[in-house]
């Protein structure tokens, strides 16, 4: 797999290269390399401990790489770590709000904070809140709003100064299904103009939200790919079959274009085929047979069992001691 996902027609805003850190003897991340651009919503996975948190640390500056390079829109941040931190908006999983302040307060606090101008303050703070929906709660306490205003008002102050790049860690946990439903469509129109990393373990969250998808484990990367391109390798060169009838041995046995079959129940099987989809001729041979044809579908693989292939591989060889 090549590190650098390349971006030819967007202004790319993250660029990582060889990123690497030990921890004494440990390497926690291992020569990770990527591309976030303009209008891209990243969703980056990875088990506990692959050194997902790492990455991120070291990409919003507050951990420094052992080795490797971090660009933020064209700053490096080893050597102007301030004008590079100034480009990133930061939502940690735990928001960084202050119970005991209003909205209004607690985000004129935080325009100081990004060093906003006292003259675009107001502005810079009716425009987070209008984005985020807040304008109906501005002077309420903060401890007295819901946990999905909660996180709406730790988004608008990674917003507040106009970041180019925005990273959210675990935007969703502890939201009702209305609540997540709505901090996905407020990531989606964010990632319109800003680049997102979103850091997050529900996977339906990343198949809804990102336009691109990588995978770590064990301090490297083992999959990125735009979220098109994974919706093509979740449907498999695998046909699921019914029928109304059991399916006799010998059909399955000479089903034209396919190379094995696995039986799943009397009359239903699973067809594997290595070229063309061969369901036309294998609808046909079925009718052929006097069978009623119940289901003939490609069989999708979902998101998941992606994951769990990628993250288990490494630790299914240790435990066997195969040699990786």
């Amino acid at each position: 797999m090549e590190p650098i996902i390349k971006h030819m027609e967007s202004k790319i805003l993250i660029s990582v290269e060889q990123l690497s850190r030990y921890y004494g003897h440990q390497l926690a991340v291992d020569h990770v390399g990527f591309e976030l651009a303009q209008g891209e919503v990243l969703g980056f996975l990875g088990p506990n401990g692959a050194g997902k948190s790492t990455t991120m640390q070291m990409i919003t500056g507050n951990l420094a790489p052992g080795e490797g390079r971090i660009r933020i829109d064209g700053i490096d941040m080893l050597d102007e770590p301030k004008r590079a931190k100034a480009c990133i908006g930061y939502l940690p999983e735990q928001p960084p709000v202050y119970r005991d302040l209003t909205v209004d307060e607690y985000l004129d606090y935080c325009a100081r904070l990004h060093r906003v101008g006292k003259s675009q303050r107001g502005q810079a703070i009716n425009r987070a809140k209008r984005r985020c929906g807040l304008l109906t709660v501005s002077r309420r306490l903060i401890g007295n709003l819901s946990k999905g205003y909660q996180q709406r008002v730790g988004i608008a102050q990674a917003i507040l100064h106009n970041p180019a790049v925005v990273i959210l860690d675990e935007p969703t946990v502890g939201l009702d299904p209305n609540q997540i439903r709505e901090i996905r469509e407020l990531i989606r129109e964010l990632g319109e103009s800003h680049g997102i990393i979103l850091s997050t373990h529900i996977l339906p969250e990343v198949q809804a939200t990102c336009t691109r998808v990588q995978i770590i484990n064990e301090g490297r990367l083992v999959f990125a790919s735009s979220m098109r391109e994974l919706e093509q390798k979740l449907v498999g060169r695998v046909l699921l079959l019914e029928t109304r009838e059991p399916l006799p041995d010998e059909l399955l046995a000479k089903l034209p274009g396919v190379e094995r079959s696995e039986r799943l129940a009397s009359n239903r099987a699973r067809l594997y085929f290595a070229g063309d989809n061969p369901a036309a001729e294998v609808a046909a041979r079925v009718a052929a047979h006097g069978l009623a044809l119940v289901e003939l579908a490609l069989d999708r693989r979902s998101l998941e069992q992606v994951f769990v292939e990628l993250t288990c591989r490494d630790e299914a060889r240790a435990e066997t001691g195969e040699a990786a």
